[in-house]
């Protein structure tokens, strides 16, 4: 089972702090109140990132981040159905979505979902790259979730292919343009935060802010999860 290595999970540790001055205050060591003799001066480098070897947060960032985690892991008033919340997933792909279905009915995460399957009574193969949030809005998943289902290819999916017969299908999803380049082959273009996410498996990297997962599950020929961190305020919709 994947961990989801977002930028929501790694800032649970702000939750520790009451304020930006504590978060400051983790930065430093006595030595530096010792040396400096005023815990306001070494706030003050700290802030600058002198005493830290990663990313230090300014003090807006810091309290929109806090806040995100707090709506994420307590929110008020919940705007969405958590499908997989009483559900045992039946397969490993289907863990792999519980995991991420909070995040991206939050719109925080999105993942485009691509499988490959083999139907050996009709002797052909399909596949499909699949808006996980656009089919949680459209379809009931509580099948899928508990095995009574499986997670099919469509035609009105994000991009759709046949493989015996050759036929390609792309369509605008609630996330995503699907976007044919003549060097770097289908792409897809997140309309919330313009980002593009590259799904070429040659390519270096997926995109900014995205990770791609290999996911083994039996039922499939393959299947990669590309979770991308949406970096734009969205407009919840129905």
């Amino acid at each position: 089972m994947t961990v989801i290595g977002t930028q929501i999970d790694s800032d649970r540790r702000l939750l520790s702090f009451q304020n930006y001055e504590e978060y400051l205050d983790s930065l430093m060591t006595p030595a530096d109140i010792c040396y400096f003799k005023s815990s306001k001066t070494a706030r003050q480098l700290a802030e600058l990132g002198y005493r830290c070897t990663g990313e230090t947060l300014s003090e807006e960032s810091f309290y929109r981040r806090l806040q995100i985690v707090r709506d994420l892991l307590f929110p008020v008033h919940r705007h969405y159905e958590l499908t997989s919340e009483f559900v045992s997933p039946a397969s490993t792909l289907m863990k792999e979505l519980a995991l991420r279905e909070r995040a991206n009915r939050l719109r925080i995460l999105s993942t485009i979902i691509f499988i490959r399957r083999f139907i050996t009574k009709l002797q052909f193969e399909e596949s499909a790259y699949i808006d996980f949030y656009d089919r949680l809005k459209s379809e009931d998943w509580l099948p899928y979730y508990r095995g009574e289902k499986k997670l099919s290819p469509l035609k009105r999916d994000l991009a759709y292919y046949h493989w015996r017969m050759g036929k390609t299908y792309l369509n605008e999803t609630r996330n995503y343009v699907p976007i044919i380049d003549p060097k770097r082959g289908l792409l897809f273009k997140n309309i919330h935060d313009r980002q593009v996410i590259t799904v070429d498996p040659t390519a270096i990297s997926p995109g900014v802010q995205t990770t791609r997962v290999r996911v083994h599950c039996p039922f499939y020929e393959h299947v990669i999860l590309y979770d991308h961190v949406i970096r734009s305020k969205i407009t919840y919709d129905n």
